[in-house]
């Protein structure tokens, strides 16, 4: 007896249907949210826009951005120093740094700010001289240290106590015998960590220190607390100014996650860059995928596009 040509297997696509029930109540979530904000009186959108484009919050913005950037070359040069130090043989620089990075690890970001600020009353003259001997030359401390100085202290010491652990982790997480070959090539433990292992290090230290530059921009907002006209303080004035609160608020914030999305695709375009050499295929950019479903989508709306 000849057997015939078995039937074709006809794939059924698995059901889920909590997915779809959990699709609709978030659907119905959002739209109520979407609904109040747009119907709520009390928001006073024209407000909204009119303080969003204020020439006050404006330059209030203007050294947001400034003390980001200075606050985080400091974090970064410091953190690369103190995790040498840290990972250095020589138990006086280790101690050193660890001591240093007990210190600002253990006390709040907003204390050292109040301490740089106020340290002008301990230490009312600053000079140059010889250890406990003359003073040649000295300075007063309100003088030589500015409000906008005191910020990048404030903020650049402390970035660097938690990134010199990102950079440390970083060291860490390369084979020791690539520094091992390194010596037996003849270079120098300095060119080693510059041109073997920090290079390697990048793929563990770019996602971490993404998150701490965008976690920077939002803690410059604390500088307010010390009459530095910020972009929070811009905002805070204006609302105590006009007693539009909320609205100032709005504006605000909304200036603070415009420059925290443009920092994440930052982060994720340099994470795909030294992705590069580790992975088979790097990570998809959000306009490749939107490509590939929607010439996915095409393909199967065509007749006898799917399989």
């Amino acid at each position: 007896m000849t057997k015939g040509r078995p039937e074709d297997i006809r794939a059924v696509p698995v059901r889920h249907p909590g997915r779809w029930v959990a699709v609709a109540v978030i659907a119905v979530l959002a739209a109520m949210f979407v609904n109040s904000m747009a119907t709520n009186s009390a928001l006073h959108w024209d407000v909204i826009s009119q303080v969003f484009v204020d020439h006050t919050v404006i330059a209030g913005l203007r050294i947001t951005l400034e003390l980001t950037v200075m606050s985080m070359v400091v974090g970064v040069l410091g953190g690369i120093l103190l995790a040498v130090m840290r990972l250095s043989k020589n138990p006086v620089l280790s101690g050193i740094s660890w001591l240093y990075i007990w210190v600002f690890r253990g006390t709040p970001v907003l204390v050292q700010l109040f301490f740089w600020n106020f340290l002008g009353a301990v230490f009312p003259k600053v000079g140059l001289g010889i250890p406990f001997g003359p003073t040649f030359v000295s300075w007063n401390y309100n003088d030589l240290i500015s409000g906008l100085t005191v910020c990048v202290l404030g903020l650049g010491l402390n970035e660097a106590a938690y990134f010199s652990e990102i950079v440390r982790a970083g060291i860490l997480s390369v084979d020791e015998g690539q520094a091992e070959a390194a010596s037996s090539l003849g270079l120098t433990h300095a060119q080693t960590l510059g041109r073997i292992v920090l290079p390697q290090a990048m793929r563990v230290i770019i996602p971490p220190a993404g998150n701490e530059t965008i976690s920077m921009l939002k803690t410059t907002s604390l500088v307010s607390t010390i009459a530095i006209v910020d972009l929070t303080r811009a905002g805070q004035d204006i609302g105590n100014r006009t007693l539009y609160v909320i609205p100032s608020l709005i504006a605000v914030s909304l200036w603070y996650l415009l420059f925290t999305s443009i920092l994440s695709v930052g982060q994720f375009y340099v994470e795909r860059y030294y992705a590069r050499g580790t992975n088979r295929s790097l990570p998809r950019t959000p306009w490749q995928k939107i490509r590939e479903n929607v010439l996915s989508r095409r393909f199967h709306s065509k007749p006898g596009g799917a399989a």
